[in-house]
């Protein structure tokens, strides 16, 4: 009976993905081999085929103006086929038009839905609250500012509100959080970002130089600017449909997990800094620096600007450098098992992290988390290992999570990544020299040319989690359309959800354990 039912429902999944064009992680079609559905059909399939399974889930949901029409394309993930399942549909005369919501049947879909309607005046009916996101210049309504954003009220003669930010007391990042307290307990925290929109889609579009692009690709979040940038390179090396030496996706790999060592460790800083223990804040700190110094010496910035170029390199790895990493590998691991060792094994510090900031599977499902938030609360979500890339294709990468979903899960596994990446980095370095290619120089502007009337989408894990970029070409092969998806995106509703009836002298190390972008959601 089981397996009778087993088959049924494969069937049924089989049906659903036919009705989308399957493509790979960085591969470029044609756009108009993207399916068009009329809303109904689009709706009944998209829902249908996310709430068949946990391996899917929507990597991206957006629009893009067409003459006087929209096209709205999804992208959702398979993690089980590796493939990403491509389905579009198409606004007619958009002005005031109004859909039927996917978010009342699945509510990771919310943000995308308040994407859509603030920059297109799309009105999703039965979605909970159509709040913008961002603020962008050229947003529908320009009656919506953030001086009259709709905050959650709760009325209760003991309750009081508490403000904080935009602007904080520390070097950050604007944002506005208010909490609504009894007392000290916090009843609900709502985080209202857009202060610093930048319009860096739109630079993509109006920066034609490949030098231009990539360098704002770096500055889409600057403590991800490998992740960005190697996202970047992919979409336009699918365009041009010019494969890289294994050795260039080799190196590619170590700045990616070199990035994360930096960034876990920090984070791990910044958590100790959180939690009163001077000890471990210092060394963790101290540990970071060799690592960023190194991106220095490789590339001439620590944050690793520079480094990833399409298509080549003007920083090719060499032997010094790569016996020089192994051996400061070597000793870091050793200072950082010390140190954490205490750290985690000390009964004040697990005493003040474990319970605290608690998210449970269902509600990081709920909400779409990606990344380490995902993997802290137990969901296997790693590109690395569902829709590998560069390396990761070849010498797989095995993901690990942790379960509780409070602050120290999440510690806990900035830990583990750490000693996996260092692993693994290893290991990289190891296949580095036995391949014997030579790595070109980046390709120019004159060599470009881009597919024409080409749709690309290019998934990596950076340290935060899942970064999506797609482009869309013309008739002539010039990018009219380009969409960034950055990890905070999904996982700032996290944080709101953690705070949930803790103590407000909790957010600090909350805010910290998430460590999320400001400038990745406010694009």
């Amino acid at each position: 009976m089981n397996t009778s039912i087993n088959e049924l429902r494969k069937k049924n999944i089989q049906t659903l993905i036919k009705k989308f064009v399957s493509v790979k992680n960085n591969q470029a079609i044609e756009i108009q081999s993207v399916p068009i559905l009329n809303y109904t059909d689009f709706y009944t399939t998209v829902v249908d085929i996310i709430k068949s399974n946990d391996t899917f889930h929507c990597v991206n949901y957006y629009a893009y103006p067409q003459k006087n029409n929209l096209q709205c394309i999804i992208a959702i993930a398979d993690d089980e086929t590796k493939n990403i399942l491509l389905l579009s549909h198409i606004i007619e005369n958009a002005k005031k038009k109004k859909l039927e919501s996917i978010t009342q049947s699945i509510e990771a879909m919310h943000i995308f839905e308040r994407e859509i309607a603030e920059n297109f005046g799309i009105y999703f009916e039965n979605h909970p609250w159509l709040k913008p996101i961002r603020y962008p210049h050229n947003r529908e309504d320009t009656s919506q500012n953030i001086y009259n954003y709709p905050f959650y009220e709760i009325e209760g003669s003991q309750l009081h509100q508490i403000g904080v930010g935009p602007i904080h007391a520390g070097v950050i990042e604007p944002g506005h959080f208010r909490f609504t307290c009894h007392g000290e307990t916090v009843h609900h925290l709502e985080i209202q970002l857009g202060w610093q929109h930048r319009g860096i889609e739109t630079l993509f579009l109006q920066k034609t130089k490949l030098f231009q692009r990539n360098t704002l690709a770096e500055n889409i979040a600057g403590d991800t600017s490998i992740g960005h940038s190697v996202v970047f390179c992919s979409v336009i090396e699918a365009l041009n449909g010019s494969p890289i030496p294994q050795k260039l996706e080799l190196e590619r790999t170590i700045a990616m997990e070199l990035e994360r060592i930096a960034m876990h460790t920090a984070d791990l800083a910044n958590l100790s800094i959180g939690i009163a223990y001077q000890l471990s804040a210092s060394v963790y700190a101290a540990l970071r620096t060799p690592i960023i110094n190194f991106l220095q010496s490789w590339c001439g910035n620590r944050f690793g600007k520079s480094l990833i170029r399409a298509n080549g390199t003007f920083h090719p790895f060499s032997l010094i450098l790569a016996e020089n990493i192994l051996k400061l590998l070597h000793n870091y691991e050793k200072k950082f098992d010390q140190m954490s060792q205490k750290l985690f094994s000390l009964p004040s510090a697990i005493l003040r992290l474990k319970g605290i900031g608690n998210v449970t599977k269902t509600q990081a499902q709920q909400i779409g988390a990606v990344g380490m938030v995902a993997r802290s609360c137990g969901i296997i979500r790693d590109i690395r290992a569902s829709h590998p890339s560069m390396a990761y294709v070849y010498n797989p990468y095995f993901t690990s999570i942790t379960t509780t979903g409070d602050v120290f899960s999440r510690a806990l596994l900035r830990r583990m990544e750490i000693k996996k990446s260092i692993r693994y980095i290893q290991s990289l370095i190891h296949l580095w020299k036995q391949n014997n290619e030579t790595i070109p120089s980046p390709i120019l502007d004159e060599q470009l040319s881009l597919k024409k009337e080409h749709i690309a989408f290019s998934l990596a894990e950076g340290w935060r989690g899942e970064i999506v970029h797609s482009a869309i070409t013309d008739s002539t092969g010039k990018i009219i359309h380009y969409k960034i998806k950055d990890p905070s995106l999904h996982n700032w509703k996290a944080l709101e959800i953690a705070l949930r009836e803790l103590e407000i002298s909790d957010f600090p190390i909350n805010n910290k354990s998430f460590n999320l972008s400001y400038c990745g959601n406010d694009l």
